[in-house]
Protein backbone atom coordinates (compact mmCIF):
# COMPACT_ATOMS: atom_id res chain seq x y z
CA UNK A 1 0.00 0.00 0.00
CA UNK A 2 0.87 3.73 -0.55
CA UNK A 3 1.76 5.83 2.44
CA UNK A 4 -0.64 8.16 1.42
CA UNK A 5 -3.12 5.83 2.03
CA UNK A 6 -2.39 5.42 5.70
CA UNK A 7 -4.07 7.02 8.44
CA UNK A 8 -4.70 7.19 12.25
CA UNK A 9 -7.06 5.13 12.88
CA UNK A 10 -8.64 5.82 16.04
CA UNK A 11 -11.70 3.17 16.07
CA UNK A 12 -12.83 0.41 13.78
CA UNK A 13 -16.59 -1.02 12.68
CA UNK A 14 -17.22 -4.36 13.28
CA UNK A 15 -19.12 -5.57 10.29
CA UNK A 16 -20.62 -8.31 12.42
CA UNK A 17 -23.73 -9.83 10.49
CA UNK A 18 -24.81 -6.71 8.58
CA UNK A 19 -25.04 -8.56 5.57
CA UNK A 20 -28.45 -10.03 7.03
CA UNK A 21 -32.31 -8.37 7.01
CA UNK A 22 -32.93 -7.01 10.39
CA UNK A 23 -35.71 -9.34 11.23
CA UNK A 24 -33.07 -12.48 10.71
CA UNK A 25 -30.44 -10.30 12.95
CA UNK A 26 -33.31 -9.72 15.78
CA UNK A 27 -33.85 -13.23 15.52
CA UNK A 28 -30.32 -14.01 16.05
CA UNK A 29 -29.84 -11.84 18.89
CA UNK A 30 -32.25 -13.61 21.03
CA UNK A 31 -30.66 -16.84 20.35
CA UNK A 32 -27.67 -15.46 20.97
CA UNK A 33 -28.67 -13.93 24.32
CA UNK A 34 -30.72 -17.15 25.34
CA UNK A 35 -27.10 -18.84 24.96
CA UNK A 36 -25.25 -16.65 26.70
CA UNK A 37 -27.33 -16.50 29.63
CA UNK A 38 -27.69 -20.40 29.84
CA UNK A 39 -23.24 -20.11 29.14
CA UNK A 40 -23.15 -17.44 32.36
CA UNK A 41 -25.24 -19.67 34.39
CA UNK A 42 -24.32 -22.79 33.83
CA UNK A 43 -20.66 -22.27 34.53
CA UNK A 44 -21.39 -20.40 37.61
CA UNK A 45 -23.41 -23.03 39.26
CA UNK A 46 -20.51 -25.37 38.43
CA UNK A 47 -18.00 -23.08 40.09
CA UNK A 48 -20.41 -22.89 42.82
CA UNK A 49 -20.82 -26.00 43.41
CA UNK A 50 -17.72 -27.52 43.03
CA UNK A 51 -16.50 -24.90 45.44
CA UNK A 52 -19.07 -25.73 48.13
CA UNK A 53 -19.71 -29.75 47.95
CA UNK A 54 -17.30 -31.56 50.09
CA UNK A 55 -18.19 -34.46 47.44
CA UNK A 56 -17.03 -32.87 44.71
CA UNK A 57 -13.26 -31.70 45.65
CA UNK A 58 -11.27 -34.31 43.71
CA UNK A 59 -8.42 -32.91 40.53
CA UNK A 60 -11.20 -33.49 37.99
CA UNK A 61 -13.78 -31.44 39.61
CA UNK A 62 -10.88 -28.54 40.06
CA UNK A 63 -9.67 -28.54 36.58
CA UNK A 64 -13.72 -28.73 35.23
CA UNK A 65 -13.75 -25.46 37.98
CA UNK A 66 -10.99 -23.64 35.72
CA UNK A 67 -12.67 -24.42 32.36
CA UNK A 68 -16.17 -22.78 33.40
CA UNK A 69 -14.21 -19.85 34.93
CA UNK A 70 -12.30 -19.87 31.95
CA UNK A 71 -15.61 -20.62 29.64
CA UNK A 72 -17.30 -16.68 31.61
CA UNK A 73 -14.48 -14.95 30.67
CA UNK A 74 -13.95 -16.02 27.11
CA UNK A 75 -17.58 -15.04 26.49
CA UNK A 76 -17.79 -11.82 28.47
CA UNK A 77 -14.87 -10.33 25.78
CA UNK A 78 -17.01 -11.45 22.69
CA UNK A 79 -20.81 -11.83 23.11
CA UNK A 80 -21.93 -8.41 24.62
CA UNK A 81 -20.64 -6.61 22.28
CA UNK A 82 -21.83 -9.00 19.57
CA UNK A 83 -25.14 -9.12 20.98
CA UNK A 84 -25.02 -5.11 20.72
CA UNK A 85 -24.09 -5.19 16.88
CA UNK A 86 -27.18 -6.81 16.28
CA UNK A 87 -29.81 -5.44 18.43
CA UNK A 88 -28.24 -1.65 18.62
CA UNK A 89 -26.37 -1.72 15.45
CA UNK A 90 -23.31 -0.17 17.89
CA UNK A 91 -21.04 -1.71 15.83
CA UNK A 92 -17.93 0.67 16.91
CA UNK A 93 -15.02 0.02 18.64
CA UNK A 94 -12.36 2.09 19.83
CA UNK A 95 -8.63 1.32 18.92
CA UNK A 96 -8.36 0.26 22.51
CA UNK A 97 -11.18 -1.66 23.20
CA UNK A 98 -10.60 -3.84 19.63
CA UNK A 99 -6.32 -4.07 21.26
CA UNK A 100 -8.07 -5.33 24.38
CA UNK A 101 -10.86 -7.60 22.99
CA UNK A 102 -8.13 -9.29 21.05
CA UNK A 103 -5.78 -9.43 23.90
CA UNK A 104 -7.99 -11.49 26.22
CA UNK A 105 -9.97 -13.13 22.99
CA UNK A 106 -6.01 -14.75 22.51
CA UNK A 107 -5.42 -14.95 26.41
CA UNK A 108 -8.75 -17.19 27.09
CA UNK A 109 -7.82 -19.26 23.76
CA UNK A 110 -4.69 -19.94 24.01
CA UNK A 111 -5.13 -21.08 28.18
CA UNK A 112 -8.24 -23.03 27.09
CA UNK A 113 -6.21 -25.41 24.57
CA UNK A 114 -3.46 -25.64 27.33
CA UNK A 115 -6.26 -26.79 29.83
CA UNK A 116 -7.76 -29.26 27.78
CA UNK A 117 -4.76 -30.96 27.64
CA UNK A 118 -4.10 -30.97 31.15
CA UNK A 119 -8.01 -32.31 31.81
CA UNK A 120 -7.14 -35.34 29.39
CA UNK A 121 -3.20 -36.18 31.84
CA UNK A 122 -5.69 -36.08 34.48
CA UNK A 123 -7.99 -38.56 32.78
CA UNK A 124 -4.53 -40.35 31.65
CA UNK A 125 -3.64 -40.68 35.79
CA UNK A 126 -7.36 -41.77 36.89
CA UNK A 127 -7.77 -44.67 34.41
CA UNK A 128 -4.47 -45.73 33.81
CA UNK A 129 -2.73 -45.33 37.77
CA UNK A 130 -5.82 -45.44 39.86
CA UNK A 131 -4.01 -46.27 42.68
CA UNK A 132 -1.58 -43.73 42.64
CA UNK A 133 -3.98 -41.31 41.48
CA UNK A 134 -4.56 -39.44 44.60
CA UNK A 135 -0.80 -39.25 45.21
CA UNK A 136 0.49 -38.19 41.79
CA UNK A 137 -2.56 -35.31 41.30
CA UNK A 138 -2.16 -34.16 44.80
CA UNK A 139 -3.33 -30.19 45.64
CA UNK A 140 0.33 -28.92 44.52
CA UNK A 141 0.36 -30.80 41.40
CA UNK A 142 -3.47 -29.39 40.35
CA UNK A 143 -2.38 -25.54 41.06
CA UNK A 144 0.98 -26.26 39.35
CA UNK A 145 -1.10 -27.82 36.29
CA UNK A 146 -3.24 -25.08 36.19
CA UNK A 147 -0.99 -22.25 36.53
CA UNK A 148 0.73 -23.91 33.65
CA UNK A 149 -2.29 -24.11 31.69
CA UNK A 150 -3.08 -20.31 32.05
CA UNK A 151 0.13 -18.84 31.63
CA UNK A 152 1.33 -19.29 28.48
CA UNK A 153 -1.88 -17.38 27.05
CA UNK A 154 -0.14 -14.38 28.60
CA UNK A 155 2.71 -14.14 26.16
CA UNK A 156 1.06 -15.02 23.22
CA UNK A 157 -1.21 -12.41 23.44
CA UNK A 158 0.93 -9.89 24.37
CA UNK A 159 3.33 -10.60 21.51
CA UNK A 160 0.35 -11.09 18.96
CA UNK A 161 -1.97 -8.25 19.74
CA UNK A 162 1.21 -5.43 20.24
CA UNK A 163 2.95 -6.27 17.24
CA UNK A 164 -0.91 -5.76 14.90
CA UNK A 165 -1.59 -2.84 16.68
CA UNK A 166 1.89 -0.68 15.92
CA UNK A 167 1.30 -1.52 12.53
CA UNK A 168 -0.28 1.63 10.42
CA UNK A 169 -3.71 0.88 9.20
CA UNK A 170 -5.07 2.24 6.06
CA UNK A 171 -8.46 4.46 5.77
CA UNK A 172 -11.03 1.73 5.56
CA UNK A 173 -11.56 0.82 9.28
CA UNK A 174 -14.26 -1.89 8.80
CA UNK A 175 -13.60 -5.45 10.43
CA UNK A 176 -15.42 -7.88 8.41
CA UNK A 177 -16.41 -10.21 11.66
CA UNK A 178 -18.39 -10.18 14.61
CA UNK A 179 -14.94 -9.12 17.32
CA UNK A 180 -11.51 -8.09 16.74
CA UNK A 181 -10.03 -11.10 15.71
CA UNK A 182 -6.43 -11.19 13.93
CA UNK A 183 -7.40 -12.28 10.30
CA UNK A 184 -9.81 -9.33 9.31
CA UNK A 185 -7.76 -6.62 11.55
CA UNK A 186 -4.46 -7.84 9.84
CA UNK A 187 -5.91 -7.09 6.10
CA UNK A 188 -6.85 -3.55 7.35
CA UNK A 189 -3.18 -3.07 7.87
CA UNK A 190 -1.05 -0.32 5.40
CA UNK A 191 2.40 -2.39 5.41
CA UNK A 192 4.50 -5.59 4.47
CA UNK A 193 3.17 -8.38 7.38
CA UNK A 194 5.16 -11.11 6.28
CA UNK A 195 7.14 -11.52 9.16
CA UNK A 196 3.92 -11.52 11.72
CA UNK A 197 2.20 -13.75 8.98
CA UNK A 198 5.09 -16.44 9.51
CA UNK A 199 4.90 -15.39 13.48
CA UNK A 200 0.99 -16.20 13.69
CA UNK A 201 1.27 -19.47 11.66
CA UNK A 202 4.45 -20.82 14.01
CA UNK A 203 2.72 -19.68 16.57
CA UNK A 204 -0.96 -21.47 15.72
CA UNK A 205 1.31 -24.59 15.38
CA UNK A 206 2.91 -24.68 18.90
CA UNK A 207 -0.45 -23.42 20.51
CA UNK A 208 -2.95 -25.78 19.03
CA UNK A 209 -0.99 -28.80 17.85
CA UNK A 210 1.54 -28.93 20.81
CA UNK A 211 -1.87 -29.80 23.67
CA UNK A 212 -3.69 -31.48 20.91
CA UNK A 213 -0.75 -34.10 20.32
CA UNK A 214 -0.79 -34.03 24.38
CA UNK A 215 -3.82 -35.12 24.03
CA UNK A 216 -3.83 -37.83 21.59
CA UNK A 217 -0.99 -39.49 23.34
CA UNK A 218 -3.27 -39.32 26.53
CA UNK A 219 -6.09 -40.95 25.29
CA UNK A 220 -3.64 -43.38 23.14
CA UNK A 221 -2.74 -44.85 26.59
CA UNK A 222 -6.21 -44.52 27.88
CA UNK A 223 -7.83 -47.01 25.09
CA UNK A 224 -4.76 -49.12 25.39
CA UNK A 225 -5.36 -49.16 29.17
CA UNK A 226 -9.87 -49.71 29.15
CA UNK A 227 -9.50 -52.44 26.61
CA UNK A 228 -7.50 -54.29 29.21
CA UNK A 229 -10.53 -54.24 31.41
CA UNK A 230 -11.82 -57.31 31.64
CA UNK A 231 -15.87 -56.33 32.81
CA UNK A 232 -18.27 -54.63 29.96
CA UNK A 233 -19.65 -52.20 32.38
CA UNK A 234 -16.15 -50.90 33.52
CA UNK A 235 -15.24 -50.51 30.10
CA UNK A 236 -18.29 -48.66 29.01
CA UNK A 237 -18.03 -46.53 31.89
CA UNK A 238 -14.51 -45.56 31.09
CA UNK A 239 -15.20 -44.83 27.81
CA UNK A 240 -17.98 -42.40 28.21
CA UNK A 241 -16.08 -40.69 30.10
CA UNK A 242 -13.29 -39.96 27.78
CA UNK A 243 -15.90 -39.38 24.99
CA UNK A 244 -17.39 -36.71 26.03
CA UNK A 245 -14.44 -34.43 26.75
CA UNK A 246 -12.99 -36.06 23.03
CA UNK A 247 -16.17 -34.25 21.77
CA UNK A 248 -15.49 -30.61 22.70
CA UNK A 249 -12.00 -31.13 21.93
CA UNK A 250 -12.60 -32.20 18.64
CA UNK A 251 -14.85 -29.41 17.79
CA UNK A 252 -12.91 -26.42 19.94
CA UNK A 253 -9.37 -27.75 17.64
CA UNK A 254 -10.88 -28.12 14.53
CA UNK A 255 -12.56 -25.03 14.22
CA UNK A 256 -9.74 -23.16 15.81
CA UNK A 257 -7.34 -24.53 13.17
CA UNK A 258 -9.30 -24.02 10.30
CA UNK A 259 -9.46 -20.68 11.25
CA UNK A 260 -5.91 -19.52 12.24
CA UNK A 261 -3.54 -21.86 9.84
CA UNK A 262 -3.57 -19.01 7.18
CA UNK A 263 -4.28 -15.32 8.51
CA UNK A 264 -4.75 -14.22 4.78
CA UNK A 265 -6.26 -17.11 2.97
CA UNK A 266 -8.86 -16.64 0.91
CA UNK A 267 -11.43 -18.70 2.23
CA UNK A 268 -15.20 -16.95 2.89
CA UNK A 269 -15.46 -14.05 5.47
CA UNK A 270 -18.89 -15.87 6.61
CA UNK A 271 -17.79 -19.19 6.93
CA UNK A 272 -14.76 -18.12 9.06
CA UNK A 273 -17.80 -16.57 11.03
CA UNK A 274 -19.72 -19.72 11.29
CA UNK A 275 -16.07 -21.36 12.27
CA UNK A 276 -15.85 -18.47 14.79
CA UNK A 277 -19.41 -18.71 16.23
CA UNK A 278 -18.41 -23.10 17.10
CA UNK A 279 -15.70 -22.01 19.46
CA UNK A 280 -16.61 -18.90 20.83
CA UNK A 281 -20.44 -19.15 21.85
CA UNK A 282 -21.54 -22.71 21.38
CA UNK A 283 -18.67 -24.59 22.89
CA UNK A 284 -18.45 -23.10 25.80
CA UNK A 285 -22.66 -23.57 26.38
CA UNK A 286 -21.74 -27.56 25.71
CA UNK A 287 -19.00 -27.69 28.47
CA UNK A 288 -21.37 -27.25 31.39
CA UNK A 289 -23.98 -29.93 29.76
CA UNK A 290 -20.84 -32.14 28.67
CA UNK A 291 -18.76 -32.37 31.23
CA UNK A 292 -20.86 -31.89 34.66
CA UNK A 293 -24.83 -32.39 33.72
CA UNK A 294 -24.18 -35.66 32.63
CA UNK A 295 -22.17 -36.66 35.54
CA UNK A 296 -24.13 -38.31 38.28
CA UNK A 297 -21.71 -36.93 41.12
CA UNK A 298 -22.58 -33.32 39.56
CA UNK A 299 -26.08 -33.99 39.71
CA UNK A 300 -26.69 -34.86 43.27
CA UNK A 301 -24.54 -31.82 43.97
CA UNK A 302 -26.82 -29.67 42.39
CA UNK A 303 -29.74 -31.23 43.57
CA UNK A 304 -28.43 -31.14 47.42
CA UNK A 305 -26.99 -27.21 46.78
CA UNK A 306 -30.82 -26.73 45.34
CA UNK A 307 -32.48 -28.13 48.42
CA UNK A 308 -30.04 -26.47 50.85
CA UNK A 309 -31.12 -23.08 49.08
CA UNK A 310 -34.93 -23.96 49.60
CA UNK A 311 -34.28 -25.27 53.50
CA UNK A 312 -32.34 -21.62 54.27
CA UNK A 313 -35.25 -19.44 52.50
CA UNK A 314 -37.49 -21.33 54.72
CA UNK A 315 -35.93 -20.69 57.85
CA UNK A 316 -35.51 -16.75 56.84
CA UNK A 317 -39.02 -16.27 55.91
Amino acid sequence: MAAGNQTRVTEFVLMSFSSLSSEIQDVLFLAFLAIYLVTLIGNSLIILVTLADPMLQSPMYFFLRNLSFLEIGFNMVIVPKMLGTLIAQDTSISFLGCATQMYFFFFFGVAECFLLATMAYDRYVAICSPLHYPIIMNQGTRVKLAAASWFPGFPVATVQTTWLFRFPFCANNKVNHFFCDSPPVLKLVCANTARFEVYAIVGTILVVMIPCLLILCSYTLIVASILKIPSAQGKHKAFSTCSSHLLVVSLFYVSLSLTYFRPKSNNSPESKKLLSLSYTVVTPLLNPIIYSLRNNEVKNALSRTFHKALALRKLIL
